[in-house]
């Protein structure tokens, strides 16, 4: 007897559904096609353990699963679930018709019990695209895949319940959640506020222009002067998620396993990895291929600490992605993207020691070893970086001042408001550039349009390139600088006074910095 079951196969971040045929003849022997890993062809053992423990019959036939189209590679466990269910139904241990109907997925413990899994979330979009009526998922996946309106969530624990539930022996509710009230969450919930920052308000100040344009931002300062505290409470500064983007990041952590029953990922990503972190868990990719740090950090922040510590090699292969905002893995027979659409925070002493410019405490490196030290963080790099952000050390009368600072919520207002602004100006391009939602993605040509400058705006800009030694790379980010701090005073033109305050951040680009 032949019966199909339906699962289904993740690759990037969509999914396609996996045709199960189970046949039986007569015979004693096993046999898997289409294929699969080893992971699944371990599904054998199991099902028949799970069978065995559950008082299900494994039939003692020819068993023939080919698992259609042939020529994608199944990968993992989650395919036991839907094989198990598809022998019983062709031993004519419970009944077909309804097979049909749902996408079934799940990895059987060697009891019954079903463990969880990875990438539900765009199983249960590509479910309903297709027109299933539902999907039938452990217990630990259904908030995760509930965020799929108009399409059946079918819970389930263990391989007995889908058997009664295919039987009509029992009734499963599907499972049902309130998305807008997941989706408008407080913010609150970061525990972290600009109202806790003690001075440094010129580095606050350049964070809102950062989140107002999605600019990419670098600190430079000695141990101790507030990088990381200040890196940390970006986030709480950044427009809220809009649905889409929820959905899209909550689809990226999906795939890596990174869910964990929230349902939905309403926060924007906040990562920050370590400076031994090797390529292919950077940027993504391996055997399997897997999103990278960079894609989790997609729609929100990528903090990199103590940046020319991370290998040149780390470094080198971001440089693509952060200009396509998407990075592309190649395999001999297939091709996966993961969206990489983040903003990068970097944080780095000065010189070896730290303490080159700091106003109290020397410098013992010398200046051909501060360059040295700066030179470890390539020049195609910084181009992609449009802040360059120096941070001092606070005082003591800063510190021990308590009058109440402005808090994240005041400065995330302005930055929305800005967001708006350029928002509505990309509106009107045309659909090749849609894609565009921040100053930061310009392109030269938006540049030209929307960063005009009159005669005494670009004079200044003339006399900083000359006078403080600026290379040419500095020229587009300053304007793009510039856009955003004119968007935050709601200025329809870009004026002398932010062309001056943009200046200001291209330290590194100052040809005498570290002379």
């Amino acid at each position: 007897m032949l019966v199909k079951t339906y699962g289904a196969a993740v690759f990037g971040i969509d999914a396609t559904t996996i045709t199960i045929e189970v046949n039986l003849a007569q015979g004693i022997n096993f046999f898997l096609v289409g294929l699969p890993d080893s992971a699944v062809k371990e599904s054998q053992q199991r099902i028949k353990a799970a069978f065995t423990n559950n008082g299900y019959k494994y039939p003692g036939k020819e068993i023939t699963i080919n698992m259609a189209p042939a020529d994608i590679r199944k990968e993992g466990s989650i395919f036991d679930l839907p094989i198990g269910i598809g022998i019983l139904a062709a031993s004519e241990q419970i009944p077909f018709e309804k097979l049909e109907e749902y996408i079934i997925l799940g990895e059987l413990s060697l009891d019954g019990q079903l463990n969880p899994l990875k990438g539900v979330l765009p199983i249960a979009i590509n479910a309903k695209k297709e027109g299933f009526k539902g999907i039938i998922i452990p217990t630990e996946n259904g908030r995760e895949a509930a965020m799929v309106e108009g399409l059946e969530i079918i819970c389930v624990n263990h391989i007995s319940e889908v058997v009664e539930f295919f039987k009509g022996e029992r009734k499963i509710e599907p499972l049902r959640i309130e998305i807008d009230k997941i989706f408008n969450q407080s913010h609150s919930s970061l525990g972290v506020d600009f109202k806790d920052v003690k001075g440094q308000l010129n580095i606050k100040r350049a964070f809102e222009i950062a989140a107002a344009g999605g600019h990419n931002v670098i600190l430079i300062g000695p141990p101790g002067a507030g990088k990381s505290m200040l890196a940390k409470r970006l986030p709480t500064i950044l427009p809220p998620m809009s649905m889409d983007e929820a959905l899209e990041s909550t689809k990226i952590h999906s795939v890596a396993g990174k869910v964990k029953g929230e349902g939905l990922i309403t926060q924007r990503p906040f990562r920050k990895p370590h400076h031994t972190i090797s390529d292919v868990a950077l940027v993504g990719g391996g055997g399997y291929p897997q999103p990278g740090e960079i894609s989790l950090a997609h729609n929100g922040v990528l903090f990199l600490d103590e940046l020319p510590e991370y290998k040149r090699t780390v470094l080198e292969v971001m440089r693509q992605p952060m200009e396509d905002r998407v990075v592309t893995i190649s395999r001999a027979k297939f091709t996966v993207d993961y969206p990489a659409g983040f903003m990068l925070i970097a944080a780095m002493n000065p010189c070896p020691c730290g303490y080159y410019n700091h106003p109290d405490k020397e410098c013992s490196c010398g200046t051909n070893n501060v360059q040295r030290y700066l030179n470890k963080v390539s020049g195609p790099l910084l181009d992609r970086i449009d802040l360059h952000v120096e941070v001092t050390p606070v005082n003591y009368d800063e510190l021990a001042n308590d009058i109440p600072k402005e808090g994240s919520e005041e400065i995330r207002k302005r930055v929305i408001a800005a967001r708006l602004i350029q928002l509505n100006r990309f509106k009107t391009k045309d659909d090749e550039a849609n894609s565009i939602h921040s100053n930061a993605e310009m392109s030269s040509r938006d540049i030209k349009n929307y960063c005009q400058l009159d005669s005494s705006s670009a004079e200044i800009l003339k006399k900083a390139m000359n006078s403080l030694g600026l290379s040419a790379r500095a020229y587009d980010r300053i304007l793009k600088v510039s856009r955003t701090i004119a968007d935050l005073d709601n200025s329809m033109n870009v004026e002398a006074s932010h062309i001056a305050e943009a200046i200001q951040y291209r330290s590194l680009d100052r040809e005498n910095w570290a002379g």
